[in-house]
């Protein structure tokens, strides 16, 4: 079994620094950034232009579908530490305990404003600069603010740690104001030096083709991802998503050069090689699909989905031996679904038909 190397799933745009400059810091500590996330996926950057894309509803349910994946959630701030590419504050002895004691900040609402780095620290140990913002912000909520408006009048405001000397009071659910003295400003950037967001075509791009995907636009999705392509050849995520694009709009021909290109970008990239293979199956390449079933178990010798489905491969193909060695294979991995009844029956029949032969 081929071990892959560490691997970080990106989503959301990076506000503060470029993807491609991200993936080759990454590259450099022998790992892999990819977009979203995959079954190799250690580590997830939330980007904070998700908060310019989408509702707080949508981001909470994103963080809450990702969280099921087991893979551990990482701001932007904290990425780019991780990385060297982003000096650490300074250290300080709170933990996350402490700043809910003493702010009173629900922890559901504390987890998601660190995730978009409103806090001076991404992670523990906390400084007391944090237990100030914390402070500041139970106050804001307590006020009828949400923690989408903290999050993103914090980003377009300047440094967060500026913020401890401002007095801050909501304005609504979405506005969040500043008072200085006798007068209140909006803290949208306006009144402070706003900055400069890091423009990313790609990143635009492959939002619009995630909308399109989606909504069920596949022929537009796949232009849109390859736009993507066509900024960032080697972005085997895009090209893999145009694959599946092109097989939904039924240009298999296309759909096959696309999970090509993916796997040469990405030679581990296992769900590729799995949805090549049913491409190939539903072509009658059965000999071709078998082979890519069985590379990708080569790299993930625990995927499920690929040894079942190379168990019901071998099982049309009438060899019975085989097919029961790939449903022995995938009891060991899950005996509670539908699926694992389905194997239990083949093996059965397998048994079954290997005592009638004998007989």
């Amino acid at each position: 079994m081929r071990k892959p190397d560490t691997t970080v799933g990106i989503v959301g745009g990076l506000s503060a620094f470029p993807r491609r400059l991200a993936a080759k810091a990454v590259a450099g500590k022998g790992g892999r950034l990819r977009r979203g996330t995959t079954r190799h996926t250690s580590s997830v950057v939330l980007g904070r232009t998700l908060l310019e894309k989408h509702t707080d509803a949508e981001i909470e349910q994103r963080i809450a579908t990702l969280r099921e994946t087991g893979a551990k959630l990482v701001s932007e701030n904290g990425f780019l530490r991780s990385l060297g590419l982003m000096a650490a504050p300074e250290q300080s002895n709170l933990s996350r305990q402490s700043l809910l004691d003493q702010s009173r900040l629900d922890g559901r609402v504390f987890d998601l404003l660190a995730l978009f780095d409103v806090f001076e620290h991404d992670a523990e140990p906390f400084s007391f600069r944090d237990l100030i913002l914390s402070r500041k912000y139970a106050g804001l909520l307590a006020g009828g603010a949400a923690w989408g408006a903290i999050a993103r009048s914090v980003h377009r405001s300047g440094p967060v740690a500026s913020l401890t000397a401002m007095s801050l009071h909501p304005g609504g659910p979405k506005r969040i104001h500043a008072l200085e003295g006798a007068q209140r400003s909006e803290l949208d950037g306006q009144r402070l030096l706003a900055l400069e967001p890091i423009e990313d075509e790609s990143e635009e791009y492959f939002s619009l083709a995630e909308a399109a995907e989606a909504a069920g636009l596949f022929a537009e999705a796949a232009v849109l991802y390859g736009h993507c392509l066509s900024v960032d050849p080697n972005d085997s995520v895009a090209a893999f998503n145009r694959a599946n694009c092109l097989k939904g709009a039924r240009d298999n021909s296309e759909a096959a050069h696309a999970y090509m290109l993916a796997i040469k970008r990405d030679p581990d990239f296992v769900e590729a090689w799995f949805n090549y293979a049913g491409l190939l199956r539903e072509e009658g390449k059965i000999e071709s699909a078998r082979r890519h079933l069985q590379t990708a178990i080569e790299i993930d010798a625990d995927y499920a989905d690929a040894i079942y489905n190379l168990a019901t491969l071998e099982y049309d193909a009438g060899d019975l031996g085989a097919a029961r060695r790939w449903w022995v294979r995938y009891l060991e991995l899950d005996q509670n679904s539908e699926w694992a009844k389905t194997a239990a029956r083949g093996i059965a029949y397998a048994d079954l038909h290997s005592r009638k032969s004998a007989g």
